[in-house]
């Protein structure tokens, strides 16, 4: 809405400032930390009005003896107050002409309903955490959500979301077509000649597995931000560092000098993506206010798949998807560690971990909350450092 001011920059020349996304990316950054900052205590005091104390929440997933009661009392849903910051900073700073601006508030919203009906569940009827929403309806609805704005992006022009793009090489992976016949490449420097040809009536068949192969990757990162929080401060910490970088990521793949600086595909719309990546930045800095030890709010279901969600969306619409795993390496230990867990008890019953996801584990190894939490926010911090580092060693 803000940006609109720049039309009027020949009457007051400092206008022009709006025309830029770093300068709306900060400004989005900041709007959206002080929106959460200011409106906790009011959201906390109403979400105790009608949280009720949820002693069920960890009841068969983590041994009691490891289970703070002190936090029975403390309540959820937090996440209404962080996609409140991310809305409103976006519409106050973004473009909302940018089509993609548009998808990916489209996306956060239903995510966040299924979040909010499963944390409703599980406070009203004093429900644990596995008798929520059920598994096979959090995931279709999720499939759903990310098929519906992966389609939306594919038929804009000018996108990646058929490529993948692979640190430490210029080149993408993608389908080129030529003549009658469909080429599957690997980057040119990895291999020369296609990896293999098919004819061009496969071609739908091959975009559908593209297709799959994001929809599970936005899934999976929607679920793993939820599995995640678990401590106070680990989920928003290490989110915090995932949507800053790709932020970056996203403002220089939407800047033609930088992209081709930096050897990256340059897409035009793109940039703009900066700006809803900060304000989703800033919210979790004002979230951690006020979910750091000892928490006064959790963020809940609520917020943790529609941030897990937006992430997984920003990699697939940069063909970040390889550079994702890298900077959300917190994530993908989190989602791996139940997923393992869960298929060596089904096939061997044995578990790898002492209880998963993984931050449980080194809880039953000893470790403090203050250590997980702290630990874990150095290993997101590296692994982002990690990632922008790979965009210039191509």
């Amino acid at each position: 809405m803000l940006y609109l001011l720049a039309n009027y920059r020949s009457a007051f020349g400092p206008l022009r400032l709006f025309e830029y996304v770093t300068f709306r990316s900060g400004c989005a950054m900041i709007t959206a930390m002080l929106v959460v900052i200011i409106l906790g205590p009011w959201t906390i005091r109403k979400l105790k009005q009608f949280c009720v104390p949820k002693s069920a929440r960890l009841e068969g997933l983590v041994d009691e003896k490891f289970v703070d009661h002190s936090k029975d009392k403390t309540p959820t849903m937090g996440g209404l107050l962080i996609v409140f910051a991310i809305l409103v900073s976006t519409v106050f700073w973004g473009d909302l002409s940018n089509r993609m601006v548009l998808v990916f508030l489209l996306t956060l919203v239903p995510l966040t309903a299924l979040g909010f009906y499963d944390d409703y569940i599980k406070v009203k009827y004093q429900r644990s955490v596995k008798d929520g929403v059920s598994g096979k309806v959090k995931l279709l609805v999720q499939a759903i959500v990310s098929f519906t704005a992966i389609y939306i992006i594919y038929k804009m022009p000018d996108t990646m979301t058929t490529k993948f793009l692979i640190p430490f090489f210029k080149d993408p992976i993608t389908l080129k077509p030529e003549g009658e016949l469909i080429h599957f490449c690997l980057p040119s420097q990895l291999m020369a000649n296609p990896l293999f040809t098919f004819a061009d009536k496969w071609a739908p068949v091959a975009i559908g597995l593209i297709f799959l192969v994001n929809i599970v990757l936005v899934t999976f990162f929607s679920n793993a931000v939820n599995l995640t929080d678990g401590k106070d401060g680990l989920a928003a910490g290490c989110t915090l560092f995932c949507v800053l970088s790709f932020a970056a990521v996203a403002y220089m793949h939407g800047h033609v000098v930088f992209a081709k600086y930096l050897s990256i595909p340059y897409i035009p719309e793109l940039g703009e993506i900066s700006v809803f990546a900060s304000a989703m930045g800033g919210a979790c800095i004002g979230f951690l206010w006020y979910n750091c030890k000892p928490a006064s709010v959790f963020m809940g279901d609520t917020g943790s798949l529609p941030l897990g969600g937006s992430v997984g969306m920003i990699a697939v619409l940069t063909a970040q998807q390889f550079l994702l795993f890298v900077i959300g390496f917190v994530f993908v230990m989190e989602g791996l560690s139940v997923m393992l867990q869960v298929a060596s008890f089904k096939l061997t019953g044995k578990r790898i971990f002492l209880c998963a996801p993984i931050h449980h584990h080194f809880e039953q190894k000893g470790w403090s909350e203050t250590q997980i939490v702290t630990r874990f926010w150095i290993i997101a911090g590296l692994c982002a450092l990690i990632g922008l580092a790979t965009l210039k060693l191509r």
